[in-house]
């Protein structure tokens, strides 16, 4: 289990951070998926992997140590994002956390627009939790590009210590991997030391043939974490999707040395859920990448359901999910 001096660490402190390479489009256009036998393993994992009881209530605060707490609504207030930060601090009820002997755990990061980043900068002080912030025209990533530049730097410049962009999807729907290669590699730039998240968007790009090379593409452009989802789309987060996006970064580590994170988001409400993709990461690629400087969920509702299953493992009864709102 992690500690909590652990979880108070920014990501750059645990890790060598990837450096990205040269495009190698012979390895990119060498990527492929088989849908059929990707699907087949997926469907495994809800069936027959289960962690019951303490070892259930370990992997669940494991889980909360890697929640990237989100709030990215168009009526976001100072208040609102005050509160999500004082959940991030304290998750889980004291008494909760005192029992499973887990003081002092924490989110990974919380996560927001550009505009609130300065109060949830302020709002966490002393925390060691890092501020995200999602930025190059999210969702879509269609504004001019000098200005998806911009938007990055002043978003560093105000206090992210993460930044979540999203690539251009036209890119890879067209296999202009050099277009996608260079826009991310300028966004890599902009970041300086902020962590950068590159955000596929894997339900709008076609194939899992897609997902696999556009992973790839965006790991040689130094992305420190590659996510599924803004959260926005109509098909979020699936196990299919992250088992291909999670091999890619198994094969980039294998070839080049570096770990790069990975970062389901959207669609991921339930404590049950999180044990999956936990079980899923540690399978593919070891407990190294349980940490939260590799690992993140992207979520503003799981967090919830996740101290419910804790109350009820201290207390033998569940408490209404109303009890536990994220702000």
């Amino acid at each position: 289990m992690q500690t909590a001096t652990e979880t108070m660490q920014l990501p750059q402190t645990l890790e060598p951070r990837n450096p990205g390479m040269e495009l190698d489009l012979d390895w990119v256009m060498r990527a492929t998926a088989n849908r059929s036998a990707i699907e087949r393993r997926a469907a495994t994992l809800p069936a027959r992997r289960s962690v019951k009881k303490a070892h259930q209530a370990a992997w669940l605060c494991r889980a909360v140590s890697c929640i990237d707490l989100t709030t990215l609504a168009g009526d976001d207030t100072v208040g609102r994002v005050q509160r999500l930060c004082a959940k991030g601090r304290q998750p889980v009820r004291h008494d909760l956390l005192q029992t499973l002997g887990m003081e002092g755990l924490t989110v990974g990061a919380i996560c927001v627009y550009h505009d609130m980043i300065a109060p949830a900068v302020e709002a966490l002080d002393g925390s060691g939790i890092p501020v995200a912030a999602v930025s190059t025209g999210f969702p879509a990533g269609l504004s001019p590009f000098h200005l998806r530049v911009a938007e990055i730097e002043e978003s560093v410049k105000a206090g992210a210590a993460e930044i979540d962009i999203v690539i251009s999807r036209r890119h890879v729907l067209t296999g202009n991997w050099d277009a996608l290669y260079d826009e991310m590699k300028t966004f890599r730039a902009a970041c300086g030391e902020a962590h950068v998240k590159a955000i596929l968007a894997t339900g709008e790009l076609g194939t899992l043939q897609n997902v696999a090379r556009a992973s790839l593409v965006c790991m040689m452009a130094g992305a420190d974490f590659i996510k599924t989802s803004t959260g926005k789309e109509s098909v979020n987060a699936t196990l299919p999707v992250s088992l291909v996006m999670i091999r890619a970064i198994r094969e980039y580590f294998e070839e080049t040395g570096y770990r790069v994170g990975y970062k389901p988001a959207g669609g991921i409400s339930k404590a049950k859920d999180a044990l999956v993709y936990q079980a899923l990461i540690k399978e593919e690629l070891g407990d190294r990448w349980l940490q939260n400087d590799l690992f993140r969920f992207g979520a503003s509702s799981l967090l919830g359901d996740i101290e419910r299953q804790l109350e009820h493992h201290v207390t033998g009864a569940y408490s209404a999910s109303w009890r536990h709102a994220a702000g």
